[in-house]
């Protein structure tokens, strides 16, 4: 596993609402950044171990929040709760299907950590459906930013595995959305009932 996709893999084990999973994850999760030496994960890791869980799984809930533009949704960002999302969905799911992995979870496909999931398995075919969606990406990162929460420090972690700099203001993110590739709408099959996208397991811990 390449640098980039381990540090893909670690943030989408921290973006999704903090459980017991995330916290008996947590050993692994801590060797895992060890091995990529991103101060970004470092740090967040040191603010989940810093807080009680039910305070952590409260800032969560109030952090990713549609109405305040902080969405974890990435087809949100390209089309709001609009006909087209539909089909944006399907691009996602295919993009899936297309490299033999099925999604068929409690999250829609284009919830970020399984998008960062398939990116950490798929490494080239993830890197092009996270530049797909690279704009509402670093729109994200920029909310996060402005709101003080740490979780900004996942998104600039997983930015930097991306080709070029990232944008440093929503009008440079919104004219990355302008100069995005062409979306195909043609031959595209209906949403259909998937099959599950395993969430890989975390690399076992080496003995010392």
């Amino acid at each position: 596993m390449t640098p980039h996709a381990r540090i893909r893999l670690a943030a989408a084990r921290l973006l999704v609402h903090p459980d017991e999973q995330l916290y008996g994850e947590l050993p692994l999760l801590r060797e895992l950044t060890a091995q990529v030496e991103v101060p970004e994960l470092a740090r967040f890791l040191a603010f989940v171990e810093g807080e009680r869980p039910l305070d952590l799984a409260a800032h969560y809930t109030s952090v990713f929040d549609t109405r305040n533009r902080r969405c974890l949704y990435m087809t949100w960002w390209t089309d709001g709760d609009t006909r087209n999302r539909g089909l944006s969905l399907v691009r996602v799911q295919r993009a899936y299907r297309d490299r033999g992995h099925h999604f068929d979870g409690g999250e829609l496909p284009d919830f970020l950590p399984v998008m960062l999931e398939f990116a950490a398995l798929e490494e080239e075919a993830g890197t092009a459906l996270l530049q797909e969606h690279r704009a509402g990406l670093e729109l994200l990162r920029l909310a996060l930013t402005d709101h003080g929460t740490p979780y900004a420090l996942l998104l600039q972690a997983v930015s930097a595995t991306l080709p070029g700099p990232s944008p440093a203001t929503r009008e440079e993110a919104k004219a990355l959305a302008r100069q995005g590739p062409p979306r195909e709408s043609v031959g595209l099959e209906p949403l259909g009932p998937g099959v599950d996208l395993p969430w890989p397991r975390l690399p076992e811990r080496t003995s010392a």
